[in-house]
């Protein structure tokens, strides 16, 4: 499978010494620079969407969903969470 092939361009400036940290981070990780910085970059606005990400219910669906939580798995929801970590872990 090819990777996907970029479609945009993301510039930025940078101090020297920023862009010689982020030099020697990709390296150690095998990338180069731009998959270095775009990987972190998607990693972190991932991570600040997840954080504002804000769910409202009343008291009985709150409740519902605790008493889900602190009831055991269905085997569907074992196999569901099974799926996942397959998937997490490429």
């Amino acid at each position: 499978m090819r990777p996907a092939t970029a479609e945009v361009n993301i510039h930025l400036r940078a101090r020297a010494h920023d862009r010689d940290l982020i030099d020697k981070a990709a390296e150690l990780v095998g990338a180069n620079r731009s998959q270095f910085m775009l990987a972190s970059a998607v990693k972190e606005a991932r991570g600040v969407l997840l954080d504002q990400t804000t769910i409202q219910a009343d008291n009985a669906a709150f409740q519902r969903v605790l008493d889900w939580m602190d009831a055991p798995a269905t085997p569907e929801e074992e196999a569901g969470m099974r799926r996942l970590l397959t998937a997490a872990r490429g």
